[in-house]
């Protein structure tokens, strides 16, 4: 609580126009914001550009912080938005690159076959990656910044029982392609003794 108390008055004294204050924010919280948005991207080239792009939101909204909530909830909401905004512009950029190159070859690629291969030989971590965008968010932000599930549907901005739910769901993908895997190697011969 004495954490959350020293962030709400370096976010006073930066509205106050005290630039050291915003750096004494940034410092507290750029672990966090970083790897967050490394492991959310996944394009390393990207993400410290993102952090800067959500720092710079961050500052340009502190007008708009309550000082009722909690500050560290508040800054992953940024991120949040900032991250889905960035996946959105990626999924329209890469859109319209497979236009552009059905265009020219007249076919399709199939990675199919490269995405099982894939799948079967990744850490969990990859796993959790390849999970849909709503499930990665609540798992990155329950189980990788531990943050609770009423934070999360604060941060969201969703209902709690859509968090409680994208959990479960996550949850229960991951363990199906465990499953998956594990009776894929079996067939293999290679099964884990």
């Amino acid at each position: 609580m004495r954490e959350e108390h020293e962030y709400i008055e370096l976010v006073a004294l930066t509205r106050a126009g005290d630039d050291e204050a915003y750096g004494e924010l940034y410092e507290r919280t750029v672990t966090d914001v970083y790897r967050t948005v490394r492991f959310l991207i996944n394009h390393v080239s990207d993400t410290e550009d993102l952090v800067q792009d959500i720092y710079i939101q961050a500052y340009r909204s502190l007008d708009r912080y309550d000082a009722e909530r909690a500050f560290r909830p508040w800054l992953m909401g940024i991120t949040m938005r900032q991250v889905k905004n960035y996946r959105r512009r990626r999924l329209t950029q890469f859109r319209f690159n497979q236009r552009i190159e059905k265009s020219d070859t007249g076919m399709e690629i199939d990675f199919s076959v490269d995405l099982i291969s894939k799948l079967a030989h990744q850490p969990l971590l990859e796993q959790v990656r390849r999970l849909p965008y709503k499930l990665q968010q609540v798992v990155t932000l329950h189980y990788l910044n531990e943050y609770t599930q009423e934070e999360i549907a604060w941060i969201l901005d969703i209902p709690l029982g859509t968090v409680k739910s994208r959990i479960h769901a996550a949850l229960t993908k991951l363990r199906q392609k465990k499953s998956m895997i594990y009776s894929f190697e079996n067939r293999k011969g290679g099964g884990l003794a």
